[in-house]
């Protein structure tokens, strides 16, 4: 069912927005939420609204939504990865979040078949319930198949493109296209993807035991507790690992563990993770992310480079 609603009630400014974008969600079967707050999407709960935040009911309305976009010459975000940080003044266009977006289908050949909302949690668990092994990597991560793929998500257990063996893309004219994981170039924290939008995933996994893939999950999920922030909002690892050494490490070496600005704070479990301790706003964490630098640097001569993704104006 449509939904609409306004952070801050409806003004001229929000009027005039919304007959500039109502022709791109015209006939959207799914929910359309003008100046939505994004904060509400993110694992990290920061971010400032989207213009029009649009949930497609299914791949038919994404089809729609993505050619109504492209024929009013609008921008268009995707929601999906946990490694996100949306800025303060949030995201023009339209931003999509494919949760409606949540079907599962066992294929021939130990071959899973999700749409592109549906969260690895709930992918792991159906694997598990038909004894398929090769997801273990992903035990903990809260995000979507489709971020998973676009950020080429992974552990050290393994990574996205160990299980991808094609790719369901609608493309910015509104064609749906598959792609083998050999035509993907995937790359640390990365896939080489054609503009559009993931709605669909085949996974190549393989039959295994139920009890020693659910060991595994089990054990590395206790790991992750143990050694992570879990309890508190965040966005993940913020800096990839330097060659042949830990962000972690780095950071903690830098004496920065602890650290804060404003209510966003180094954890005091993993010094990769920047948590959100009730009230950080993007700007906090951008500043934070800016002293990390600095100090690790001064400190160690090492450079960190951001694994973790920036959207919006700030």
């Amino acid at each position: 069912m449509k939904r609409t609603s306004y952070r801050h009630g409806t003004t001229a400014q929000h009027t005039r927005l919304r007959r500039k974008l109502q022709p791109a969600v015209a006939g959207i079967r799914g929910a359309v939420r003008f100046n939505a707050p994004l904060s509400e999407y993110t694992s990290f709960r920061i971010g400032g609204p989207a213009d029009v935040l649009v949930e497609p009911a299914d791949v038919e309305d994404v089809i729609r939504l993505v050619k109504q976009t492209h024929e009013q010459k609008l921008p268009f975000f995707v929601l999906g990865g946990t490694n996100l940080l949306v800025r303060d003044k949030g995201i023009r266009g339209v931003v999509i979040s494919l949760a409606k977006l949540r079907a599962i289908k066992e294929e021939s050949g130990s071959v899973l078949y999700a749409e592109g909302g549906v969260g690895m949690p709930t992918l792991i668990g159906y694997a598990i319930r038909r004894s398929l092994a090769g997801l273990e990597w992903a035990a903990g991560i809260p995000g979507t198949v489709a971020g998973c793929v676009v950020m080429n998500a992974g552990t050290r257990l393994g990574e996205m493109k160990d299980t991808v063996k094609a790719v369901r893309v609608v493309q910015t004219n509104g064609d749906v296209q598959d792609y083998p994981a050999e035509r993907i170039a995937f790359e640390y924290r990365r896939a080489s993807l054609p503009p559009g939008i993931v709605v669909g995933v085949w996974l190549q996994l393989k039959q295994g035991v139920r009890a020693d893939i659910e060991k595994v999950v089990k054990d590395y999920l206790r790991y992750r507790r143990e050694t992570q922030p879990l309890t508190l909002p965040s966005a993940g690892c913020v800096f990839k690992n330097p060659a042949n050494d830990s962000a972690g490490r780095v950071v903690e070496a830098a004496g920065l563990k602890g650290v804060s600005v404003g209510d966003a704070c180094v954890s005091v479990k993993h010094a990769n993770f920047i948590v959100n301790q009730g009230k950080a706003s993007a700007a906090d964490v951008l500043a934070l992310i800016k002293k990390i630098r600095a100090q690790v640097v001064r400190k160690t001569g090492v450079k960190l480079t951001l694994e973790l993704k920036l959207v919006g104006q700030a």
